[in-house]
């Protein structure tokens, strides 16, 4: 069977694959599938071998705790989160583990590091060991179809990060407008070269940009690729693109930035060129996170309560584990302007 028969006959297959559908592709009796799912030595090595291929094309999911209890309500979720090493994650994930502890949930943390190959083993490890529900921020890379398939029967909420294709909820706070209130802002203090700053290609990026390009079209201004600089959500992604911007022949004098992460690379950039944030250059950041107010200059940014989204996903992906229904829901937070003095008063 090729790959397109087999991702076909999946899709058409109502509800969970089982070890019947295994032993069915496998050629193999479903005694057999058992046997290589209790790692019996009493199967031959070419026979594991082929019916591991079966799980892996099928997408089976051996729920190791359904396994030990089975009909017992599993207490734990897992929480699948794409960098931890932006503190708006953690933020996020405080707000999640806050939540489940008020819901008498445990939580499984995963870092999936923006890797989607990663991001696949931990979500099969947490279905093998009985996962109520999923939180999942998806990794840069990730494909709607895999995860259909690895979290086929099973609540999923994702935080901040949409991905068309994908069965499952939303919690993310409104980018578009959040980015085009930060524009505008900086539009009204007499800037009109502003650049856009960070972000891989993804959907919560291509808001925020839309954002942008709203507020300027709304100032009869151009939209000019040449200020749009693609990098890594990093404080080095926005530390390298400062002298490039600069270096431009008429090059702006303020920046949104698409999170703090990379607003906070971007103020040492122009700190180390000479430069004061807020006084010779603009810079608005994306997220509100707890190191922003205690940059010097304080970072003005666009506020999205990454605790109050972790709890309020969390909330939804128990109501659904609880009512027993997947139906896939859309909440919409707020994004409000927060000003402090990296942005300036007027023009630089």
């Amino acid at each position: 069977m090729s790959d397109a028969d087999v991702s076909m006959t999946a899709a058409k297959r109502p509800g969970r694959v089982t070890i019947v559908d295994v032993a069915r592709h496998a050629g193999v009796s479903k005694s057999t599938v058992s046997l290589v799912l209790t790692g019996s030595p009493l199967v031959a090595e070419e026979t594991r071998n082929r019916v591991s291929r079966a799980m892996s094309d099928l997408g089976y999911i051996y729920h190791r705790g359904a396994a030990v209890l089975r009909g017992a309500q599993s207490s734990i979720i897992g929480m699948v989160i794409n960098d931890l090493s932006n503190p708006f994650f953690h933020e996020l994930a405080i707000g999640i583990e806050r939540a489940c502890q008020s819901g008498s949930y445990v939580t499984f943390i995963a870092n999936t590091g923006e890797n989607s190959a990663r991001q696949t083993q931990v979500i099969r490890s947490m279905r093998e060991h009985g996962a109520a529900g999923l939180v999942i921020c998806p990794a840069l890379g990730s494909s709607a179809a895999e995860l259909n398939a690895l979290t086929e029967g099973v609540p999923v909420v994702l935080a901040m990060r949409r991905l068309p294709g994908l069965r499952a909820s939303i919690v993310a706070p409104e980018n578009r407008l959040g980015a085009r209130k930060a524009t505008a802002h900086l539009i009204g203090l007499g800037h009109r070269r502003v650049a856009f700053i960070g972000g891989m290609p993804m959907v919560v990026r291509d808001e925020r940009l839309s954002g942008y390009a709203d507020a300027l079209g709304e100032a009869g201004l151009p939209f000019d690729p040449a200020l749009v600089a693609d990098v890594l959500p990093t404080r080095a992604g926005g530390a390298s693109a400062v002298p490039g911007l600069l270096g431009l022949a008429d090059p702006p004098t303020a920046a949104l930035c698409f999170n703090d992460v990379v607003a906070i690379g971007v103020i040492r950039a122009l700190t180390a060129l000479g430069r004061t944030a807020g006084r010779d250059f603009a810079v608005i950041g994306f997220d509100d996170i707890e190191d922003a107010r205690h940059m010097v200059p304080a970072l003005t940014s666009v506020a999205v309560e990454g605790q109050s989204l972790g709890e309020r996903a969390a909330h939804l992906l128990m109501r659904q584990i609880a009512s027993g229904t997947i139906l896939a829901e859309t909440q919409l937070g707020p994004a409000d302007l927060v000003i402090r003095a990296s942005c300036g008063t007027s023009a630089a």
